[in-house]
């Protein structure tokens, strides 16, 4: 049985598309006369035997190897090595940007896979260290602890902003640190841990290897955590971490580069991913035969997707201008909206036994399950983790005390100023001018959810839900029953809840 989606305009002879009726189906079978955004779509709950949603399988079979469907966009004031080691102890997976150079790369990738699986890195102070030098570093992790640590590496005391309130800047630390320590065992198991550090109500505590020095840090929240995630790990059980390469110059010898590395997914990217010069690229990356997967894009249409898979690429990135700091729809009216871009580059990509990637137009948990209910095997999210402690940028004061991150469209006028800096500064006038995206936003911290883990948590219980609603006990199944209508804006402003009396 099979019936036609109406996808309204879009590339020739990519108006309609035939389905099998065990993709997504649209309530009632209507068939959208104009393409949809994520806020046009709403999911029905179906029968279901899914007994819990901590027992759905959220691995994704894209090859990339993540244990939940979410990919930190290659932008560089969001995916950095803390984003990185963060993100793929919970399951995902982060893509460090094309213009960050390959001797950098190589460290980040190193530095990332030498992480624990279970602690988190810990910030190392000396007892001579100032207050101000910890005030400097703690906002770098979201457990928001140094650990002092002796000449030989031992735990001595641990600061924190609480201890450091109030106290002269030139202080060392050996004068306001605690020395009351709990310290755990750096191979304990994470069940335990939580037990131990919930009896002495400890937020967090050292770990140490067998010789007593510093090994991590490990809180409650994170002892939890690692009993709910499972590490995105490669053959040798190092966590995993991708790469991005341009289109432009010597991207074989750049792919290289990065395969000798040691990244586990190669990200052939531009805004304008349906073009001689990406299919060159894409071709040429294929050409090194590399034994990790090959993700090219951007594009918005089946055809797209058939010119990439053609050309070698293992994933298509889907998004043209859904993202938070793009501004390609308004410079150029050119673009899609996502959820039908998604839908039909997924059931292309299918055909050829291959996986999308949807890019961009996530600002909550349930436009994640959307893109996952259209077929997309991963979720990337950019703007949106930018606002965290594990992002680059320092962290900002407003006048008011609220804490920012500066975000910014790898489009933007500030990104091409970055990327072209050994050019001509005649070249970089002339690309100065054409930007396509925003130079500097302030993305806020949630006070309540200041930490990508926090986020995470936030999306994947919403996604893990939505799969219990579906009776789906996968992100396969999930595609397969997800049932789909459209809504008007009163019908998703009747979803969104009220954060005060009516009155």
């Amino acid at each position: 049985m099979k019936y036609v989606l109406s996808l309204g305009l879009s590339c020739p002879g990519a108006t309609s598309i035939d389905w099998d009726v065990q993709h997504v189906r649209f309530l009632n079978d209507i068939q959208p006369a104009y393409d949809l955004t994520y806020d046009d779509v709403f999911m029905v709950p179906s029968r279901s035997a899914v007994g819990s949603r901590q027992g759905v399988d959220l691995a994704s079979p894209d090859g990339t190897g993540t244990t939940i469907p979410l990919v930190v966009a290659n932008m560089t004031a969001i995916a950095g090595r803390r984003m990185a080691e963060t993100v793929a102890r919970r399951g995902g997976l982060v893509v460090i940007p094309q213009d960050i150079p390959i001797e950098v790369v190589t460290e980040v990738v190193s530095w990332v896979k030498s992480r624990h699986l279970v602690l988190d890195t810990p910030i190392i102070l000396a007892p001579h260290q100032t207050v101000a030098d910890a005030l400097s570093l703690l906002p770098k992790r979201a457990h928001n602890a140094g650990v002092v640590v002796d000449g030989e590496g031992r735990p001595v005391g641990v600061v924190t902003d609480a201890d450091l309130n109030g106290v002269d800047r030139f202080t060392q630390l050996s004068e306001v640190m605690s020395r009351d320590l709990l310290l755990l065992d750096a191979d304990i198991e994470p069940g335990e841990a939580f037990d131990r550090l919930d009896h002495a109500n400890r937020r967090y505590a050292p770990a140490v290897d067998k010789d007593g020095r510093l090994a991590g840090i490990l809180t409650r929240k994170g002892a939890l955590r690692a009993t709910l995630y499972t590490p995105a790990t490669d053959a040798d059980g190092r966590l995993r971490i991708a790469a991005a390469v341009g289109i432009n110059g010597d991207v074989a010898g750049k792919a290289k580069q990065l395969l000798a590395a040691g990244v586990d997914t190669l990200v052939v990217d531009t805004a304008h991913g349906h073009q001689e010069s990406m299919l060159s690229a894409v071709r040429a990356v294929r050409g090194l035969d590399p034994q990790v997967p090959i993700v090219a894009g951007n594009i918005v249409a089946a055809e797209g997707v058939r010119d990439l898979i053609e050309a070698g690429a293992d994933i298509i990135k889907v998004g043209v201008g859904p993202g938070a700091m793009c501004t390609t729809r308004m410079m150029t009216g050119v673009g899609r909206p996502q959820f039908s871009a998604v839908l039909e580059c997924a059931a292309e990509a299918k055909k050829h036994g291959k996986h999308v990637w949807a890019d961009g137009g996530v600002r909550h948990p349930r436009d994640v399950a959307m893109a996952l209910a259209a077929g997309a095997s991963n979720v990337m999210v950019g703007s949106w983790f930018a606002g965290t402690y594990e992002s680059p940028g320092d962290l900002q004061q407003d006048a008011n005390g609220r804490l920012y991150k500066e975000s910014f469209g790898m489009a933007s006028a500030r990104a091409v100023r970055n990327r072209t800096s050994e050019e001509s500064a005649y070249d970089r006038a002339r690309k100065a001018l054409f930007e396509e995206g925003i130079s500097t936003s302030r993305m806020f911290l949630d006070p309540s959810r200041p930490g990508v883990e926090d986020l995470v948590d936030s999306i994947i219980a919403g996604v893990r839900s939505s799969c219990t609603y579906a009776g789906a006990n996968s992100l396969a199944e999930f595609a397969e029953r997800a049932v789909v209508g459209v809504q008007s804006a009163a019908g998703y402003a009747e979803g969104q809840p009220l954060h005060a009396s009516w009155s």
